[in-house]
């Protein structure tokens, strides 16, 4: 049984990454940040706190013990503000999260991976990754990032059998997506998307799916955006 690490699983995206994987026999294992959270039943929960640096570098050692076969990097932060009004440590806070703890992720994994001759990496980016707008430059700068981080991620280990990806997801109907659009929000955004809806984390859940099984032996240093077509248009 294949075991999987799953970061910021305890709801929306990452909750549905980590039940999907759950059905499919995977031995699951999730992040949260508080001191009592719960993924789906049957997942393994680790606290982790990827803001603070002795969290973070504790975790690591951890996950180089347990010796992951898929790490799938979901856990993210953002904020919003002007350009020249976002402070630093604002800036700072959102390239830690989802980032900095990513990439050192991949490093803590790489070495099972190797020696197992077999591995799977997906990082969730954005379609703000890919595309961005007004007061999204940490946020953007960020996704960027983690799209360049798995390309060259994809280009040293894919012959070891390792193969590496981004997820960017669009406006999915989450929790805080609602809290933070709205209803009028969203059904504005309904309008702008191709195909009329949000997404949902199940579909999210299914594409993740798919990259880290065994059907995917080619497909690695992409980043596919799953959108409704809205970075298309």
């Amino acid at each position: 049984m294949k075991k999987v690490l799953v970061t910021g699983g305890t709801r929306g995206i990452g909750y549905a990454i980590a039940e999907r994987l759950l059905k499919e026999k995977y031995n699951v294992y999730i992040t949260g940040t508080s001191k009592d959270g719960k993924g789906p039943d049957g997942s393994h929960y680790f606290q982790v706190d990827f803001l603070d640096d002795l969290s973070t570098e504790d975790f690591m050692m951890v996950v180089k013990k347990e010796g992951f076969d898929v790490l799938v990097n979901n856990a993210g932060i953002n904020k919003i503000g002007k350009f020249a009004e976002i402070n630093i440590s604002d800036f700072d806070n959102i390239l830690k999260v989802n980032l900095r703890a990513p990439f050192m992720l991949c490093q803590a994994v790489i070495p099972h991976m190797i020696n197992s001759g077999w591995g799977r990496i997906v990082n969730l980016s954005s379609i703000f990754g890919h595309i961005t707008k007004e007061y999204r430059a940490p946020y953007s700068t960020s996704k960027f990032g983690i799209d360049g981080m798995t390309a060259a991620l994809a280009a040293e280990l894919s012959e070891f059998g390792i193969l590496a990806n981004c997820i960017g997801p669009g406006f999915i109907d989450t929790e805080l997506t609602r809290k933070v659009l709205g209803e009028e929000g969203i059904e504005q955004l309904r309008e702008r998307v191709p195909s009329k809806r949000l997404g949902t984390p199940d579909e999210i859940a299914s594409a993740v799916s798919w990259l880290v099984s065994e059907e995917n032996t080619y497909l690695t240093g992409q980043n596919i955006m799953i959108d409704g077509g809205f970075s298309r248009v």
